[in-house]
């Protein structure tokens, strides 16, 4: 594991950007992926999801914030998506009730910066960010086999408040909603979204 100092930075939409982040996205998804997972619906996942015309999609869509965490020397480390509201899911209706909320859509970082610093940065972004836009929540889905995700999302105080399911491809994957108060304390770092203008 190498010993990196992140920072923080709201998406541009360049296109060099937009390929690296495509490249980090395709990845990182695969490794977050439970084992049954076919790589063909993987690889489709990816093409169609992942893809730098997507990236600019979302950084295009004022409802969404794509988060970058940059290495010192500039190469993108990992990322973050959030998106305002609660989907229609009438699972994720359910087990969402503290409204108005901000789901916490993707979060990956690189292998080399597992266990660092990076993902905690990622998350204070993320938590700062929700709170500058009035949300009461953060929720997100992780597979029930994620157990490692599932660990690190409740250091960060998120706890399990219901299922939903998750098509890959073909295959019907279950989810976790977990879900997470936000805090005033939360809005202390929010220097780091501003460029985004949410």
């Amino acid at each position: 594991m190498e010993r990196l100092s992140p920072r923080v930075v709201a998406a541009t939409g360049a296109a060099e950007e937009l390929t690296e982040l495509a490249d980090v996205a395709a990845q990182t998804f695969p490794l977050a992926c439970p084992p049954g997972a076919g790589a063909d619906d993987i690889a489709e996942f990816v093409a169609t999801q992942l893809s730098a015309q997507r990236f600019a999609d979302y950084v295009a869509d004022p409802e969404r914030a794509v988060l970058l965490a940059r290495a010192a020397d500039g190469p993108i480390l990992g990322y973050a998506m959030l998106i305002r509201g609660v989907s229609d899911d009438p699972d994720v209706q359910r087990a969402v009730t503290e409204r108005p909320a901000v789901e916490l859509s993707k979060m990956y970082v690189l292998p080399r910066a597992h266990g660092g610093t990076v993902s905690a940065a990622l998350m204070t972004a993320a938590l700062a960010h929700a709170a500058r836009l009035g949300a009461r929540s953060v929720w997100l889905g992780v597979n029930q086999e994620n157990q490692r995700a599932q660990r690190y999302y409740a250091k960060h105080g998120f706890t399990i408040s219901g299922t939903k399911t998750f098509m890959l491809g073909s295959r019907l994957e279950h989810d976790y909603v977990m879900v997470r108060e936000v805090m005033v304390r939360d809005t202390a770092d929010s220097s780091a979204t501003r460029r985004h203008g949410g």
